[in-house]
């Protein structure tokens, strides 16, 4: 363990958030998405398991050490309900809870169509798959910037 890293993190979670740069997408999923195969197209190439967590809790986690974009709107990605794609359900919110507090500010979130979210998952950087038993459980964060002094 180290100081000031959630437990929750482990060294390969944070390998892979230090191996991001600006612009790469982490996805963030619940047990129910493909998420083993969308993986292998992914950068990283394979899943990575977070036992144990909710949606939620995991993101606070991650969070906690990830930066999101500012030079874009909207730097969380959600999937849409099939057929009903203007339904919220309750995961929508905890979201955007854990993402506003972590950013001290409003994040931007949209919505993306089933079939459009897994294809932008399949270009992102990582896929992370949660314990939360879903649904809707699925979201795609872009990595931003930290302003860091000069060494």
């Amino acid at each position: 363990m180290l100081k000031g890293i959630d437990q929750r993190l482990s060294a390969e979670i944070v390998h892979v958030l230090m191996l991001m740069g600006h612009g790469d997408d982490l996805v963030l999923c619940d047990v129910n998405h493909p998420a083993a195969t969308i993986a292998a197209k992914s950068t990283y190439g394979r899943l990575i398991d977070m036992a144990g967590c909710d949606i939620p809790t995991a993101a606070r986690a991650i969070l906690s050490l990830m930066p999101l974009d500012t030079f874009v709107p909207a730097p969380i990605r959600r999937m849409q309900v099939v057929g009903d794609p203007a339904a919220e359900k309750p995961i929508f919110a905890r979201m955007q809870a854990v993402a506003d507090s972590a950013e001290g500010r409003p994040v931007g979130m949209e919505a993306l169509e089933r079939f459009a979210f897994y294809e932008a998952a399949k270009r992102a950087f990582a896929i992370i798959r949660t314990a939360d038993s879903g649904p809707y459980g699925c979201f795609i964060l872009k990595k931003g910037v930290i302003d860091l002094p000069e060494l």
